[in-house]
This record gives structure tokens, sequence and C-alpha cells, in this order.
């Protein structure tokens, strides 16, 4: 059977690349599952050499993978509740929003974002899917429907609250198996004059990072500039400023508007980023030949660290529970025996086990009463707020690790 392009059909030929198989990287297990069997899945990345689109060549529906049970809370990162106040500060001088602006922002999670609009007095209004954060974010004062957004949804919330003056896409473009229903129920809540901001990993800075952590069941889509732009025309959305953050290893903002209403100049952001894409080789298939051999060198050297370490009983750890971290961990073949416990400050993943490695998730303390030799940061991009909230462990010699970009001991 072949496989096509979820944008444009064609045929999908070229691999990006292959990490065997693995469990949704957010499928905490209870400990009553442990005895249960767990699902595999493949996890294949490919290229589409039409709109160049790299995607999942095998996936689930999202309501199997954002469900109830579903664990991250976007709140448990102080920098990223920082990122999102400094967001919509921006935003809302940039625009001149206020009480008579509507703010909708797609995939809210536990309100981290809104809130900050709530505190300014600006009517907002969050759509989540899963449960738990949607309670979350009730609590902090945000209305949310509780839904995947789409065209159908779209339509719905423009004749029940109006258009929206600001919508907000934060990392969840990728999460999402049909971007041409997604992005057209933009064009359709967006008021005219409007903007909508899409936050995502970029494409170029996964592939100069070695990122391949970043690849999992929750991501349909990895993301350039150069296939986001051509998805947005083809539903509705003109692109006309970028810009790049530090986020997540290096992430793009992209800002849009309906192409049918009133037009704002491209920005020089726009132009910058197309340039940079297009001198790196993104519209041609020599750029991702070479991914499957970087992914298999972090792999490698971070299993031979916990080989050695090991070998040399020294005691190790992790830190954080975060998709990336099981990606790695199944992709390496990483068990108990080679890090014991993983420690993560939400409770709702601690009593919880790591989908794949069955590692289990404890609380903070535990590093003070194992006394570890080594933290390995599974997160990697928070490595310095983390590395600063555990600073104690340097108290009795213990050192931090990540394993991407490259293996770093620290």
């Amino acid at each position: 059977m072949k496989e096509t392009c979820r944008h444009c059909a064609n045929t999908l030929s070229h691999r990006f690349v292959d990490l065997g198989a693995a469990p949704p990287s957010n499928a905490y297990r209870n400990p009553e599952q442990l005895s249960d069997p767990e699902s595999w899945l493949p996890l294949r990345v490919m290229v589409c050499d039409r709109c160049w689109l790299v995607q999942t060549a095998d996936f689930t529906a999202p309501e199997s993978l954002f469900d109830a049970e579903y664990g991250y809370f976007s709140s448990v990162s102080r920098s990223w509740l920082a990122h999102a106040e400094a967001y919509v500060e921006t935003m809302v001088a940039r625009y001149g929003l206020g009480p008579s602006s509507r703010v909708v922002e797609i995939a809210s999670n536990d309100g981290y974002l809104l809130q900050y609009v709530v505190a300014r007095g600006i009517p907002c209004l969050g759509v989540e899917p899963t449960a738990g954060t949607a309670a979350a974010a009730r609590l902090k004062g945000v209305p949310v429907v509780e839904a995947f957004f789409g065209s159908d949804l779209a339509r719905r919330l423009l004749a029940e609250y109006g258009p929206a003056d600001l919508m907000v896409a934060n990392n969840v473009l990728a999460h999402v198996p049909d971007l041409d229903d997604f992005l057209s129920g933009f064009a359709i809540l967006l008021a005219r004059g409007g903007v909508a901001t899409f936050e995502f990993p970029s494409l170029l800075s996964l592939v100069a990072g070695r990122q391949f952590d970043t690849i999992y069941h929750e991501h349909y889509s990895y993301l350039s500039l150069t296939a986001v732009e051509r998805i947005c025309a083809a539903n509705g959305l003109a692109v006309f400023d970028v810009e790049n953050l530090p986020t997540h290893g290096g992430s793009l903002r992209v800002f849009a508007e309906r192409a049918d209403g009133p037009r704002r100049a491209e920005a020089d952001g726009l132009f910058e980023q197309r340039s940079r894409e297009a001198k790196a080789g993104v519209a041609s298939v020599s750029f991702y030949a070479g991914f499957q051999a970087e992914a298999e060198a972090v792999k490698d050297d971070f299993l031979r660290f916990l080989l050695d370490a090991k070998r040399d009983g020294k005691r190790v750890c992790a830190y954080g529970a975060a998709a990336k971290g099981n990606t790695l961990l199944n992709f390496a073949g990483v068990r108990p025996d080679l890090i014991p416990f993983v420690v993560d400050r939400s409770p709702g993943k601690q009593g919880k086990f790591l989908p794949g490695s069955r590692i289990p998730v404890v609380a903070e303390e535990r590093i003070a009463e194992e006394r570890p030799d080594y933290v390995v940061i599974l997160p990697w991009n928070l490595r310095n707020e983390i590395a600063g909230q555990l600073a104690y462990v340097r108290d009795w010699g213990g050192r931090f690790v990540t394993a991407a970009p490259r293996l770093e001991v620290f």
C-alpha cells in the first residue's frame, strides 16, 4: 500500500528517519497496568517531495493520544510561563487588544497563557480536548471548550462567540493529523484584520541539533516555513511575518491573517526565514538524507555512557518524564537496570511508569534520598532551568547529563 502526503496526496517515497517502534510517548502506565501489554506503533517519518511536509507515515487517531489521562501540563515549566506572559504583553501592545477584543487559543492546555489574558480583562476562550488540563484552566478563570479544533468547530464558535482578533496555537500544529481542516478553521474564525500566530519547533533546528527525540506519535508533522506557508495559502491564510525563538531547541513563530481580508506588508523576518531555508536546501531531498545516521550516533553515545556508568558502579537517574525522553529511552532500549527512576514535578505523572521502558516516575525528594552520581536531563531544552533547580546535586559531587545534540556531562 502506497503512503501518501496528508496535505497534497503525493506519493511518499523519501524516508527522513525510522526509529523502529514505540508506544505513544504520553501513554504513561498505572501500576495496575504493568501486567498488561502495550501497543507499540511504527515510528517512521517520511518527506513529501512536492510540498516538503515532513510527516509520520504511521499514526493513530488523536482521540487515543490526547485523552482524559493526558499528563502534560504546560504550567509545570517556569520558563514556559514566562514565555507565555511575555507573548501576551507583546501581542496586546502590538495589536492594541483590549476589553472589546477576543483572544482564542487552540490547545490551551491548563490555561498557562490565557490566564494572562484574563488578568488584563480581555475576553478569551480556550479550546482544549484533554479533560484534566481543561479543568485546571477553568480553575484559573479561563473559559474552555473541550473539543478538537477544526472547520466545523470554528463555525460553531463563530456563531456563538463572534470572530477572534487574535488566535494562538503554540506547539499544536505538529500535533494535528489533518492540517488542512485545522488551518481552514483559523480562516473561518479569524476576524478580518485579525492575526493568528503558530509556534512550533523548527525543522532547521531539529536537523542541525540532531533532535530526533522530538519525534513521537503525538507529532504528526515536523515543520518548516517552506511547508507551513504553502499549507496556509491552500487554506485561506497568508503568512506575513516570522520570528525565530529559542524555545524547544529552536522554534518559529509564524504570523498569519485571512487571505481575503486587509493585508499587512510582508516583514523582514519572513524574507529572512525563506532565504535561510532555501540556502539550507529544505526543498531538496538531499537535506534529509543523513538524519538517520545522526540519530543513531546520539543513541549509541547515550547507551554507551549508561553501560559504562553501570559497569563503574555509578548511580544514575533521570529528570523530566517528557515525551522526548521517552523517544530516546525506547529507541536506545533503556530499562530500569540502567535508569532506575525518573523524577518529574507533575503530580499527574508521579506514581506512574514511563511507556515502553516501564521506568517509575517519582517526586523530586527521591534525588536527595538516593544521591545519584548522574542526573540525565531528558528535556534538554530546559537544561539550564532544571540544572538550576537541582543545583544541590553538586553538593555530593553529582553531575548532569544531556544526550542531544551530543552527549554532554556537566
